[in-house]
């Protein structure tokens, strides 16, 4: 569960022992440490190696088996999250516009209307990432690049002081990510906290100063130059390895079950 303490003198993101479970499956286990206030940390691992669960679980969208999620002194409404491009639906027939402008949820409310300032905050977003010219636009009718430009224009206009971001950049072209991991270090220069799941250790080491290394367990969680070792990456892809091997043994067996 989700546990806000308010009366904390730093705010960031506890985890006690946490633990998330599909199907009686750890998809996460036993992860404990404290995403400061302010901190830029990327989530990088092996595929299945729950990163995306563990974000899902800080958001409150999963909940876990064990453990606790605890907001040092941060509200639900502080946090921005960034899905995957592919878990968001681009067929629901709504605007550019409007669908940035539903990043101004948590203060106009389900049934509120947005005023003139509230449309002046999503036309400076639309600015920002230099989508100004397709403010009318289907949201069906934009380019991948371009609807992740949008789902940034919305975290601007929600203006959270904590992001978590799913593969941000993720299929994306070359100008597209330069421009808005330019958006992800502004955020971080402003004192925000910026939590993101990544795959380009490249990309990593040159911009996230924290990393943790993940294998469903925590393998390290530090420095970006002390976690991302030799040494502590061979492990991370020796437990994918154990992994992928314990589902290739278990599918005879299951299909010797249901003949």
């Amino acid at each position: 569960m989700i546990s806000p303490a308010p009366q904390a003198s730093e705010r960031g993101i506890r985890l006690d022992d946490v633990t998330v479970s599909f199907d009686r499956e750890p998809a996460v286990h036993h992860v404990n440490g404290t995403f400061s206030s302010g901190s830029m940390t990327a989530i990088v691992g092996p595929n299945g190696a729950g990163k995306s669960t563990l974000l899902k679980a800080m958001v409150g969208i999963v909940q876990p088996d064990q453990g606790h999620v605890v907001l040092e002194g941060l509200s639900r409404a502080a946090l921005g999250y960034l899905p995957q491009l592919a878990e968001v639906d681009r067929t629901f027939p709504i605007t550019v516009s409007d669908a940035v402008g539903l990043g101004l949820w948590h203060r106009v409310g389900p049934f509120g209307a947005m005023t003139g300032s509230d449309g002046d905050i999503v036309k400076a977003a639309l600015r920002t990432v230099g989508l100004e010219a397709m403010e009318r636009r289907s949201i069906g009718a934009l380019s991948v690049g371009q609807f992740q430009r949008l789902l940034f224009a919305r975290l601007i206009v929600q203006d959270p002081q904590v992001l978590l971001l799913d593969e941000p950049f993720a299929a994306l072209d070359e100008l597209t990510t330069h421009d808005l991991l330019g958006l992800v270090l502004d955020w971080h220069r402003q004192g925000r906290t910026v939590i993101a799941v990544l795959h380009e250790l490249d990309q990593v080491e040159a911009h996230f100063p924290s990393c943790l290394l993940m294998a469903r367990e925590p393998i390290a969680w530090g420095p970006t130059a002390a976690v991302l070792t030799p040494v502590n990456l061979r492990k991370a892809r020796g437990l994918a390895h154990d992994w992928h091997g314990e589902v290739k043994a278990a599918r005879p067996a299951m299909a010797t079950e249901l003949s």
